[in-house]
């Protein structure tokens, strides 16, 4: 598993959801669609992805070696 961040490539809007599925190795897309079919639902979803898109670092770019 790697760090809790939101990644440089594979975003959509915040990166919220490409980085939980680099995460915890599940695709991109399962996130997604876990997160729109969780917004019918009540509860905060919404307002915690706003959380973690404000609090999830972004991913430094890799280093280059001169």
């Amino acid at each position: 598993m790697s760090a809790l961040v939101r990644p440089r490539d594979g975003r959509w809007i915040g990166g919220v959801c490409a980085g939980l599925s680099r995460r915890f190795g599940m695709s991109a897309a399962a996130w997604r669609t876990i997160f729109v079919v969780s917004c019918v639902l009540p509860g905060p979803q919404f307002l915690i992805y706003l959380a973690l898109w404000l609090l999830l670092p972004n991913e430094k770019p890799a280093s280059t070696a001169w």
